[in-house]
């Protein structure tokens, strides 16, 4: 069988099919002397039509793909179209061109609402079971807890007082002066706005309200949450990362003992102070700006604020911090233990620690205000 012979076909009709039968070489450098008339030939063809490759004598991709055009513009006219005879070879590339698109087209794309519920539904449902991982977590520090208490060998002294100290005492600062600042601010704005009625006196009822019943604890509660709360995910995410967890496993150490137990104790110790500080301060801050705006000095302020208060206020705002610091710190320490591995892991889950720890901490103080409105307190 020679090589340099040139494409031909030959066509013969019947009653049942047409039988086209190629022939020669049908490759690159010779396929444009026949193609057209080939494809042409589907015109004057049956409805059925056969395709007999026995007296090929080369073959190559593309004349496979010139076969492949022929089946679909047949396919288009609604003939049906068969190929017989075709060799081991002339299978595998007329194999290799079915799949290979015509034209290319555009990918269709959902409309942009469709998108948007679908994120939002994916958001949903991912939430939600990191919702339902936490609280098992939350389950898991319980259980830990108990255990420490039936057996106190296992609880780390060092490592509470070493948080508190980072949590609590370092902590004090920045809470101090921002419940500071906010005091001032609650104060001059109440002020500006009260005097337009000449109810400028209640300005201090309104600092005592807003500091003792929702700001202080709250204010205190979001510092922590991106202060401590992100160091705990960070620390133990960046342990993982350096494999000392796993051998503090291989050791015989449980990690929720050894890493998670004195960080939720510390900050169940340390946010009612830290909030009673603040509360403290927000007052300071109030006093000083309505000396300044409203020529109150300190001494008529604490009779004034000693008239007016009410000790349920500071009771509705302290009794919150218990569960802010089991939220905060459940959380980060969750993120923690759900790092990969990777730096690019830490910071990506310390973000979302802060974020779920501030979410969670809004959801809570608003949980209790509906309470307390319900109860009359």
């Amino acid at each position: 069988m020679t090589t340099n012979t040139a494409p031909s076909f030959t066509v013969q009709t019947d009653t049942e099919a047409t039988t086209i039968s190629l022939s020669g070489a049908w490759t690159t450098l010779r396929l444009d002397t026949v193609e057209r008339s080939f494809m042409d030939s589907i015109k004057s063809a049956s409805h059925s039509i056969v395709l007999d490759l026995s007296k090929l004598s080369s073959f190559d991709t593309n004349g496979a793909w010139v076969i492949e055009q022929y089946k679909r513009k047949a396919a288009s006219q609604s003939k049906l179209c068969t190929i017989l005879h075709a060799d081991e070879k002339d299978q595998i590339l007329l194999k290799a061109v079915t799949g290979r698109p015509e034209t290319e087209k555009k990918q269709k794309r959902d409309p942009f609402y469709i998108t948007l519920l679908c994120d939002i539904g994916e958001t949903v449902v991912t939430e939600l079971k990191t919702t339902l991982n936490i609280i098992g977590f939350l389950g898991e520090i319980m259980l830990a807890l108990l255990r420490s208490c039936y057996k106190p060998h296992r609880f780390r002294t060092t490592a509470l007082f070493y948080h508190l100290e980072h949590v609590g005492l370092r902590g004090i600062p920045i809470i101090a002066l921002l419940s500071f600042l906010i005091g001032m601010v609650l104060a001059y704005m109440g002020a500006q706005q009260l005097q337009k009625f000449g109810a400028q006196v209640f300005v201090i009822q309104l600092v005592q309200v807003s500091v003792l019943r929702e700001l202080g604890i709250l204010l205190t509660a979001i510092v922590i949450a991106g202060r401590s709360g992100s160091a705990f995910t960070a620390q133990i995410g960046a342990m993982i990362a350096n494999e000392e967890i796993y051998a503090m496993r291989t050791t015989g150490l449980d990690p929720v003992d050894t890493l998670v137990i004195p960080r939720v104790l510390a900050l169940l110790i340390m946010l009612p102070i830290l909030g009673l500080i603040a509360d403290i301060m927000g007052l300071l801050g109030g006093a000083l700006m309505v000396w300044q705006s409203l020529d109150i000095g300190l001494h008529g302020f604490i009779i004034r604020l000693h008239e007016t208060l009410n000790i349920w206020n500071f009771y509705v705002g302290i009794v919150k911090a218990p569960f802010f610091a089991i939220v905060i710190a459940t959380v980060g320490c969750f993120q923690g233990l759900q790092v990969s591995g990777s730096a690019e892991s830490v910071g990506r889950l310390t973000t979302t620690s802060v974020i779920e720890s501030i979410f969670a901490v809004i959801v809570i103080d608003a949980g209790f205000a509906i309470f307390f409105a319900a109860i009359g307190l």
